[in-house]
């Protein structure tokens, strides 16, 4: 199991933040261009300790997807009643895999609010 340094995970967060923030903006178009290719550059550019295989963190927004408690992937907060069909109305952090060499591996579980 490979493991990635807390910073880049802390960038990714901030990023996610940011681009929350510039949905409710109506022209965003100006910092979604900037903030897209950054991202790309860590889907495509991170340096592998072994060398041999580039890897990339890719990122998930969850949001809208159906939670159940056998879910893996995320952390959830249960708002309301908690029965029945259960969606993520939330996303407080994304989820992020590391991806290479025809793997993907979760290095960050989501942090979310289903209802």
């Amino acid at each position: 199991m490979q493991t990635v340094p807390q910073f880049y995970l802390d960038l990714i967060n901030q990023l996610f933040e940011l681009e929350k923030k510039l949905e409710d903006q109506l022209d965003n178009r100006a910092l979604a261009r900037p903030l897209d290719r950054m991202k790309r550059l860590f889907e495509e550019s991170l340096p592998n300790a072994e060398g041999a295989v580039p890897v990339g963190l890719f990122v998930h927004n969850p949001i809208g997807e159906k939670y159940t408690e056998t879910r893996t992937d995320c952390e959830a907060s249960i708002a309301g009643e908690g029965e029945g069909k259960l969606r993520i109305v939330e996303v407080i952090k994304p989820i992020v895999y590391l991806r290479g060499g025809g793997y993907n591996q979760i290095v960050q579980r989501g942090v979310v609010i289903v209802e």
